[in-house]
């Protein structure tokens, strides 16, 4: 027998589904008995849909969020031998598709109210071989883009941005989506914007890029049989283009649920020893696609919380530079920020069909956890 159910899942996928269910039948169906599976309408319509939405002039369906990094990589210029700066705390993938261009990732540490990248930490890292940054906007909360964007002009460096976890984020106002050179999404199941399996995008208001990754995603070619360069296959197919567009209706609602739990959990455990909370930034509307704790106890809290029902995860517990796969990459400077989150960050539930009821059961699990022991 495997272990009983949490009384507060981390995340119920499945709900999504729940809700939109005579929708997203129907778009199911749609797709179906049209016999026209890539590369089709459904596509063009999300990607119009979406640009609009992140307030982009243009929108690239691909198969991951990792090929959208990487195909950005390539289409903004990176190339083997260069290097590209990334923060420290964050998922492989960032990482990952550095490598996959053939340049080198060099990490800079995270500001510790946000998580994201510290921009203050960005010039110091730089060489004559810095060709790129990719900031990511963290658990849904936006980095510090204007000062990002300010040292990419003034040292001729593009921006590629990771917008994985940020459906919807806002940065002074503006949507994210256009907010460098080129911007990478996500559709991975448990997003703000989930698909049913693996998809990505890439946005930009260079009409140069866009074109660059639609021959890229398609084997390097937008002719039939006519290959330009050597490119992937990395298409979103056209299911999860049209179950995409259902949710994206829906997307401003669910993320407002998500605020209304971060709400809750930033008023009510503000004052809770040890604990420290994320902070967004009074010209950041994170989407919280995450919400992300500090304890100097976490494994002991983490357990506590497991026998009290409450499901939580960690975000992330081996970072980039301790991985295996990172083994033979020569660290330039110690990196005691991104080690000490590992350690400490927890990632409670949250998403939009967390109950009230439920949210009421993590804190009460919370507050009786208590301090530090004695």
């Amino acid at each position: 027998m495997g272990e009983p159910m949490p009384q507060v899942p981390f995340l119920d996928v499945a709900a999504a589904y729940r809700e939109l269910e005579p929708d997203v039948d129907e778009a199911y169906q749609r797709v179906a008995a049209s016999g026209w599976y890539l590369l089709g309408d459904e596509l063009a319509a999300v990607e119009s849909e979406f640009a609009t939405y992140v307030q982009a002039n243009h929108a690239v369906g691909v198969g991951s969020g990792l090929d959208a990094l990487t195909l950005a990589l390539r289409a903004v210029g990176v190339r083997p031998g260069d290097e590209v700066i990334v923060p420290s705390h964050t998922y492989i993938a960032t990482w990952l598709a550095v490598s996959a261009v053939g340049a080198t990732p060099v990490p800079v540490e995270p500001d510790p109210d946000s998580y994201n990248i510290d921009a203050t930490l960005i010039e110091a890292a730089m060489s004559p071989l810095t060709r790129a940054i990719i900031p990511v906007h963290l658990y849904g909360v936006p980095a510090d883009m204007a000062r990002i964007l300010q040292v990419a002009r003034e040292h001729d460096l593009r921006v590629v941005a990771d917008a994985a976890q940020a459906h919807g984020a806002r940065y002074q106002g503006h949507g994210v989506g256009s907010l460098g050179d080129a911007v990478c999404w996500s559709f991975y199941p448990a997003k703000n914007l989930g698909a049913m399996s693996d998809g990505g995008a890439v946005t930009t208001n260079s009409p140069r890029i866009a074109e660059r990754i639609r021959s890229l995603r398609n084997y390097g070619s937008t002719t039939k049989y006519v290959h330009d360069e050597r490119g992937a296959n990395s298409r979103l197919d056209e299911l999860q283009s049209a179950i995409l567009r259902v949710k994206l209706r829906r997307l401003d609602e669910w993320n407002q649920r998500r605020v209304d739990v971060a709400d809750r959990y930033l008023a009510s455990l503000r004052d809770h020893p040890d604990l420290i909370l994320p902070e967004a930034g009074p010209d950041r509307a994170a989407v919280w696609h995450l919400f992300v704790v500090r304890h100097p106890d976490r494994d002991r809290l983490q357990r506590h919380l497991t026998e009290m029902g409450v499901q939580t995860l960690i975000h992330y517990p081996i970072p980039p530079h301790r991985q295996r796969a990172y083994a033979d990459l020569p660290m330039r400077s110690p990196l005691p920020l991104a080690e000490r989150l590992a350690d400490e960050v927890l990632s409670l539930p949250i998403g939009p069909h967390l109950s009230p009821d439920q949210v009421d059961v993590v804190l009460g699990a919370i507050d009786q956890f208590g301090g530090r022991p004695t």
